[in-house]
């Protein structure tokens, strides 16, 4: 029978803890709500009455119910001028509305004559006190043992000693925490299990950072030798170099090692959307290169790998993709031969043969573009266009641009920059003038393009842009004389990258010219007859 190992999830907490995450209340409650439909055992929310954001979350997620998950609320072992009786986050732990709270209590000594200036015997005492006032109160209790492998190397005798404190007085796990994110597998691995030798009954966490990339590892290491709970958050958010991935944990923990289950099958398939909505709330852009649900995961390049996948995915993937939500992907470009095509265009329900005059037409059309500097690999959605208007009948033109407009003024009156961008379009066979301001030229061209289809297209308006990125381009790369451009690249072609979401999936698109506008309008363009073809496809399959 297979092992279950309790997900502890803190990205609300440790992971909002990571410098570039900044979430509100409500950006918390979405949050929760997604990863209680991910299947995970505990959410851990945050620290009740920290700040203002903290206290309202948990007064919102009274009114929430969990299906899947508990709501954890955070702490710290009560203050050694207090009892737990008067102490404010005893209090507010027990009066927040969780029923489980996590405490995290000093484990090395030096932390404890230094950090909290007090003796290790008055330390043990409060770790006692505090996990048995809140027994008292609350169903569950979950102890932290800070620094624990620090303090394991230093006093390995005094380490156990805090641990023993905190379950003989009612903790329900002891989670041993690699704060500073230093220690290797191997040691992880031993000290559990001289943890297990002096605990045999008590259930055993691991908390790891990943200040050496080892917090995954650390945590299979801790789970092979006997620990239960893995603490981890979506993505590895986290302080520093962030907290173990669960994006990693969960599927190593469910498909590669035997005699272990943390989600069901069926959760496990929700595993990438549920990492790209997290990114997606903490305004965070999607690491594409990350193991199971980056969007590079299951990507191929080479024509050799993309011949022998055709064959028989495995000869160059390590599972199914699809068990984590995820999909394969061929990467047109011109290094690339007749089998990322074939291959592209299998993916898209459509058959070639290998003597389809459109694989030399799209081969040639995919080196030519390279060579002016489009890349296709960044941008799939705009490789999959460029595949489907070679097919004629493939993907109709949703609207054609006839005339674009870009004016930029300041008056020295007005210190803002005014940009203003005016289109006219010809849509559903009608000319259709618009015009609208923005921020920038792209915001500009983008509300234009929107406030003039919306009302043929109101899928629209589930999409926005996430991304956007500029690079100028070397002569060598665009066949541009060097004749023509000066020593600072101006008059080089500029390749724009834009990534758009509607909230679902996400999606990039690429426009290159040596004018920035110009590039900026194509990809903007593509994006959005992508986002179309999409929602028409969509409707077709539904309605078969």
């Amino acid at each position: 029978m297979a092992i279950k190992i309790d997900l502890y999830d803190t990205t609300l907490r440790d992971g909002a803890q990571s410098e570039d995450v900044n979430l509100s209340a409500a950006d918390k409650v979405r949050i929760a709500r997604e990863l209680d439909f991910l299947g995970v055992d505990y959410i851990e929310g945050g620290w009740p009455d920290a700040n203002p954001v903290e206290t309202e979350f948990f007064r919102l997620m009274r009114d929430v119910e969990l299906k899947n998950a508990r709501l954890v609320a955070f702490g710290c072992t009560h203050h050694a001028g207090n009892s737990p009786e008067n102490d404010p986050t005893m209090q507010a732990l027990v009066s927040c509305g969780v029923r489980v709270a996590t405490i995290f209590g000093k484990t090395c000594p030096r932390h404890v004559e230094v950090a909290l200036g007090i003796t290790k015997e008055r330390n043990l005492e409060i770790v006692g006190n505090s996990v048995a006032y809140l027994k008292k109160h609350l169903d569950t209790v979950f102890f932290d043992a800070e620094h624990f492998f620090d303090g394991y190397h230093r006093d390995s005798a005094y380490a156990i000693k805090v641990l023993k404190a905190a379950y003989e007085n009612g903790a329900d796990c002891l989670i041993l925490c690699d704060t500073n994110g230093g220690t290797m597998p191997d040691e992880i691995s031993r000290v559990v299990a001289q943890v297990k030798e002096n605990l045999p009954e008590a259930r055993i966490g691991i908390h790891a950072h990943n200040d050496c990339e080892l917090a995954v590892a650390n945590s299979l290491a801790a789970v092979k030798a006997g620990a239960t709970q893995v603490q981890g958050t979506m993505n590895g958010i986290g302080e520093r170099c962030g907290n173990a991935n669960l994006c990693s944990v969960i599927p190593n923990l469910q498909l590669k090692m035997e005699g272990y289950e943390c989600l069901s099958g069926a959760a496990l398939t929700r595993l990438k959307s549920t990492s790209a909505f997290v990114s997606e709330v903490s305004n965070l852009a999607p690491f594409r290169r990350q193991p199971f649900v980056g969007n590079a995961a299951f990507a191929h390049k080479g024509g050799v790998h993309v011949s022998a996948i055709m064959k028989d995915s495995a000869l160059y993937e390590h599972m199914n993709p699809a068990s984590v939500g995820n999909a394969q992907r061929v990467l047109m470009t011109e290094q690339g031969g007749k089998s990322n095509i074939m291959a592209l265009a299998r993916s898209l329900g459509i058959e070639l043969d290998k003597g389809d005059p459109i694989l030399e037409l799209l081969s040639g059309a995919v080196k030519k573009n390279s060579a002016l500097g489009y890349d296709y690999v960044a941008a799939p959605a705009s490789a999959e266009l460029l595949f489907l208007r070679h097919r004629h009948s493939s993907i109709k033109p949703y609207f054609k641009i006839l005339r674009s407009v870009v004016l930029t003024s300041r008056h020295e009156m007005d210190p803002d920059m005014m940009v203003e961008a005016t289109l006219k379009l010809k849509v559903n066979g009608q000319d259709v003038h618009t015009a609208a301001g923005g921020h920038g030229p792209v915001h500009a061209l983008d509300r234009a393009l929107r406030r003039a289809l919306t009302q043929w297209y109101p899928e629209l308006e589930q999409m926005h842009l996430i991304d956007y990125k500029v690079r100028v381009l070397s002569p060598t790369r665009t066949n541009i004389p060097d004749a023509e451009v000066d020593e600072n690249g101006a008059g080089s072609n500029v390749r724009v990258l834009i990534e758009s979401s509607d909230g679902v999936s996400t999606w990039t698109t690429v426009g290159v010219s040596y004018n920035i506008i110009e590039a900026s309008l194509e990809a903007l363009c593509d994006a959005i007859s992508y986002k179309l073809y999409k929602a028409e496809h969509s409707r077709w399959r539904a309605e078969c």
